[in-house]
């Protein structure tokens, strides 16, 4: 299929369809007149970038992880890429701590705030 029906069929934009392809983590075919041509693994591949990426993976560790899915031997990954996830996990473990007290500050002002209008 086409690449505007490959969008509409996988929910990702053309345009992130040719950003996967420039990054080298999909190859769709070619037709003769030189239009890409997405078949149904291709699609399925897009699916699992966009649910990594949407997981909060970088693109960085999604092309690492990739050829281990592609072959359906998750086990396969290396015990130091698994430690790269878990430091990743980590930092955003880190980070939504932060948040939360960020949002319980704003939650505290807001009481004392709505209990001084006038």
């Amino acid at each position: 299929m086409r690449i505007g029906e490959a969008s509409r069929v996988s929910g990702v934009s053309a345009r992130s369809l040719r950003y996967y392809e420039d990054e080298g983590l999909i190859v769709p075919g070619r037709c003769g007149n030189g239009y890409r041509d997405y078949c149904r693994s291709t699609l399925d591949r897009v699916r699992v970038i966009r649910s990594l990426l949407e997981s909060g993976l970088p693109l960085r560790l999604v092309r690492e992880v990739l050829p281990h899915l592609a072959v359906g031997q998750p086990g396969a990954v290396c015990a130091e890429f698994v430690r790269e996830v878990e430091r990743y996990r980590d930092g955003l473990a880190t980070r939504i701590a932060g948040l939360e007290e960020q949002r319980a500050a704003l939650d505290a002002f807001l009481r004392e705030a709505r209990g001084s209008v006038t």
